[in-house]
C-alpha cells in the first residue's frame, strides 16, 4: 500500500524558513510534486521532481525561494522554503506518480499524502 507523508509544517513569521520533508512507503517512484491549497482556493502546482533525470520544476511564485530535493532511493523528498511571505500560508500536500505526465497539474499524480500546515504570519 502506498503512502505518503508529510511533516514539518508549522508556524513561521514572514521572512523565515521552513523545510517539509516527504517520507514515501515501500518503493520508489517516476515523479514527485508538493501542491499546496490555502483556504477557498483550488490546490496549486509548487514544485516537482523527475528523478531519473534530476530536473525540477517550480512555480513562479516560489521561484528563488523554494528547493525541491530529495533522494529517490530512500524515498524522502524535502521542500526547503525559504522568505516565506504571508501568501504562502496553505496545506502542503506531496505527490507521486509512476508514469510521465504533466507534473505541474495535480491530475499528473496518483497518489498523495495527507497534507501538513504552513502558517506565516506577517
Amino acid at each position: 500500500q502506498v503512502q505518503l507523508v508529510e511533516s514539518g509544517g508549522g508556524l513561521v513569521q514572514a521572512g523565515g524558513s521552513l523545510r517539509l520533508s516527504c517520507a514515501a512507503s515501500g518503493r520508489s517512484y517516476y515523479a514527485m510534486g508538493w501542491f499546496r491549497q490555502a483556504p477557498g482556493k483550488e490546490r496549486e502546482f509548487v514544485a516537482a521532481i523527475r528523478w531519473s533525470v534530476d530536473l525540477t520544476y517550480y512555480a513562479d511564485s516560489v521561484k528563488g525561494r523554494f528547493t525541491i530535493s530529495g533522494d529517490n532511493a530512500k524515498n524522502t523528498m524535502y521542500l526547503q522554503m525559504n522568505n516565506l511571505e504571508p501568501e504562502d500560508t496553505a496545506i502542503y500536500y506531496c505527490a507521486a506518480t509512476d508514469v510521465y505526465g504533466i507534473l505541474t497539474r495535480d491530475v499528473g499524480y496518483t497518489y498523495w499524502g495527507q497534507g501538513t500546515q504552513v502558517t506565516v504570519s506577517s
